[in-house]
């Protein structure tokens, strides 16, 4: 008992240290400033405080507030947080095989905050996520927002809320071959489309009566809490996280988008280059992905290094995403760069894992950019983001120190095989180095 009440007492100590440490802002001096809002800066100063961008700039124009810490930052380069649009960090089940269509289904109730996978994401310089229920249903439910801070025990904690207090999240949905299976699946792509479509028009149908109900309690049908969210989707408040490869299936979307209004994100987008003037005419943002070895799925055959650099000139608002694990957090970055060998502007591939994916999930005015007034999340990095020999040394969300890359144990997460840092200690870990074996 008294060695419980002994780390009681510490974790307090820490957590008052913490407060005192939030009330005095921090100046990183000297670093090379990626502000995303702006040129970049070299020897820039950025300065933070009780978790908010105070300012960000070249250092003779940025005004270091009396009493704050200075960190020296020089050498190297601070950008903000990375965002991830499409993540299945913490768990991933959604929808179950009773139907194809479950858009009931949160995928925060399967979501476990204490999950390995978030140290590695911040290991890699995430700092918010989109985490998705996955992709083997026309429609598997209710995404999820989350910002990876630091201590969280529940996913309400990592969730992020509107004005309203809302947890934020989307709709996930997918076409293609991961969707087509024996029933009560879809068998053709043809019928995929039409059993989307009977679903809107439910959705429709049940928005229609609450709304001729006008509160009376003896009209209003029964909650529906599928509907319900699909009636979110209708009204724009939920975007819709669509999973899509082939030319042909990317043009049914947006079909079905301009049919029934609803937002949509394309992700993945194997074959957007050959579409991507039709993507652009239908202002859909993407979410693409960088596969760059052999093997998996026959939709993905086609996929381009030069997508990217297609969508760009075409004027669709681009983003990345890691589809962790289909590509390790940690290798984010690399993301952008390879973006780059295909032909993607600098400026863009920076906005890509950044202020793009968070226009992308309605975010764009608190997290994206070193600006002021929104969240100080950020990372310092050794050298240039686009480089493969620079690594993360520090993560940063709201102000706070999330990851350490100096801290062997945050070490460990950056490096580890699968696993890193899993109390359970599974074989083929590097779990042996936390003990400084």
């Amino acid at each position: 008992m008294k060695h419980f009440r002994l780390l009681a007492a510490l974790a307090a100590m820490a957590a008052a240290v913490l407060a005192r440490a939030q009330d005095a802002p921090l100046a990183f001096t000297g670093a090379h400033l990626i502000t995303i809002a702006g040129d970049e800066v070299d020897g820039g100063v950025l300065v933070v405080h009780k978790g908010k961008i105070v300012a960000a700039g070249a250092a003779g124009a940025v005004k270091i507030p009396d009493g704050a810490r200075k960190i020296d930052a020089t050498g190297k380069f601070i950008m903000p947080g990375l965002v991830d649009t499409h993540n299945h960090m913490g768990g991933w089940g959604g929808a179950d095989g009773s139907a194809t269509i479950q858009p009931d289904t949160r995928v925060y109730d399967a979501l476990n905050p204490f999950d390995a996978g978030f140290r590695r994401g911040v290991a890699g310089g995430l700092t918010t996520l989109n985490i998705m229920p996955g992709s083997g249903h026309l429609m598997s439910g209710q995404t999820i927002y989350v910002k990876l801070r630091k201590g969280c025990k529940t996913i309400e904690e990592m969730g992020i809320r509107d004005a309203s207090g809302w947890l934020m999240g989307g709709m996930k949905m997918a076409n293609g071959t991961n969707s087509m299976r024996d029933p009560p699946f879809s068998g053709t792509r043809g019928k995929s489309a039409a059993l989307v479509r009977e679903q809107y028009i439910k959705a429709q149908e049940y928005r229609d009566k609450i709304q001729r109900a006008a509160g009376d309690p003896e009209k209003v049908p029964a909650r529906d809490i599928g509907l319900e969210a699909m009636v979110e989707v209708l009204e724009g408040k939920r975007i819709v996280h669509h999973h899509t490869h082939r030319a042909d299936d990317i043009i049914t979307v947006l079909r079905l988008s301009k049919e029934f209004g609803f937002r949509v994100v394309l992700h993945h987008v194997s074959e957007a280059w050959k579409v991507a003037d039709e993507i652009a005419a239908a202002k859909a943002p993407c979410s693409a992905i960088i596969v760059d070895s052999p093997g998996g799925k026959l939709e993905a055959a086609e996929i381009s290094f030069e997508t990217g650099a297609v969508l760009e000139k075409a004027g669709v608002l681009l983003a990345y995403h890691t589809d962790d694990w289909i590509t390790d957090a940690r290798w984010f970055l690399r993301s952008a760069a390879l973006g780059v060998r295909g032909g993607l502007s600098r400026k863009t591939a920076l906005a890509s894992l950044t202020l793009n994916g968070a226009k992308m999930m309605d975010l764009d005015a608190r997290i994206g950019s070193l600006e002021a007034g929104k969240d100080a999340d950020f990372i310092i990095l050794s050298g240039d983001p686009l480089s493969v020999y620079s690594k993360v040394l520090e993560t940063w969300v709201e102000g706070v120190k999330v990851f350490d890359r100096s801290d062997p144990k945050d070490y460990l997460h950056a490096v580890g095989g699968y696993g890193a840092g899993s109390p359970l200690k599974p074989y083929l870990c590097c779990a042996e180095q936390e003990e400084g074996q």
